[in-house]
């Protein structure tokens, strides 16, 4: 369909010379695309670097040598995946207003093209009655300012199995309290992830889903970092940043209770999962942050 300013340019073409006329159309086009392009990508940002600014937590590299520790960059997250557990060992973002709108939840769950063709697709129905829901580690309510944001967020390498109370009490209170420091004029780093086997779900207990090849993992994490707005984010952070740290099993039971009863430093959590979390903020920051336990609000 042609625009109403495209035609307009056409209309006013017939009364211009030639080369005035190519001129104004060349522009009209570039002005067109640079307005489709910004309406898609949030401004003064390099995507992809800004998701792991705060580094690598397992040095994840896009290469099939490295099955369980497989990089995949998207514009709207950062992940490194496992082959054999077939679930994010974790997934990084940043999460500021320019992230959020008004697109619907999409609710396309669906296998992820960008894994080697040889690896297992996991698919949706993979999780049909399996006493597990499929948990987002990147929320979609964090990725609202177009459709495509919001749908890349049901890529099954997104989705991890949930226990029900803890997908939909206790872990959507936690992300909720993100997108409200949002809303306070703050921008976030957050990197979710999981580890060990064996969760229970409205079914009981289980290690794996769809026969074996899914794990269930024991614990779910996420750590936070809380910036005001601004630039030149990893100079802004100091040994004052607030940085939440939260491990919490993966188990029925927990819907009601407090994100903030679990708490631990990002020292004890790196202990637990053998990951190297906030590897870019200069040491002697990095080491004060990790030390602590935040004691802020949870409201």
């Amino acid at each position: 369909m042609v625009s109403k300013n495209t035609f307009q340019m056409k209309n006013l073409c017939a009364f211009l010379p030639f080369q005035r006329c190519s001129l104004i159309l060349i522009f009209l086009v570039l002005w067109s695309c640079k307005k489709t392009e910004d309406s898609q990508t949030p401004l003064n940002e390099d995507i992809t670097k800004a998701h792991l600014l705060l580094g690598n937590p397992s040095n994840a590299q896009n290469n099939v040598s490295m099955p369980e520790n497989y990089l995949l960059e998207r514009p709207q997250f950062v992940l490194s995946y496992s082959k054999s557990r077939a679930i994010p060992n974790w997934v990084s973002w940043h999460l500021s207003k320019a992230w959020i709108g008004s697109s619907d939840r999409q609710d396309d769950f669906r296998p992820d093209e960008n894994l080697p063709a040889d690896w297992y697709a996991v698919r949706t129905s993979h999780y049909t009655g399996s006493g597990f829901d499929r948990g987002h580690n990147c929320p979609s309510a964090d990725r609202t300012a177009t459709v495509a944001d919001n749908s890349a967020t049901f890529l099954m390498t997104n989705i991890m199995p949930q226990s029900p109370d803890h997908n939909q009490g206790v872990w959507a209170r936690l992300e909720e309290y993100c997108r409200t420091q949002v809303e306070r004029g703050n921008e976030l780093y957050i990197i979710c992830g999981s580890y060990g086997t064996g969760g229970t779900g409205s079914n009981g207990f289980a290690s794996t889903i769809s026969e074996g090849r899914i794990a269930v993992p024991a614990n779910i994490w996420k750590v936070i970092v809380i910036l005001p707005e601004g630039k030149d984010d990893l100079n802004r952070i100091t040994s004052s940043t607030r940085v939440i740290a939260v491990n919490i099993p993966n188990r029925q039971g927990v819907r009601n209770d407090s994100w903030g009863d679990y708490r631990l430093s990002v020292d004890d959590l790196e202990r637990r999962t053998g990951l190297d979390l906030l590897s870019k903020i200069p040491q002697s920051v990095q080491s004060s942050l990790e030390s602590k336990v935040d004691q802020g609000s949870t409201q």
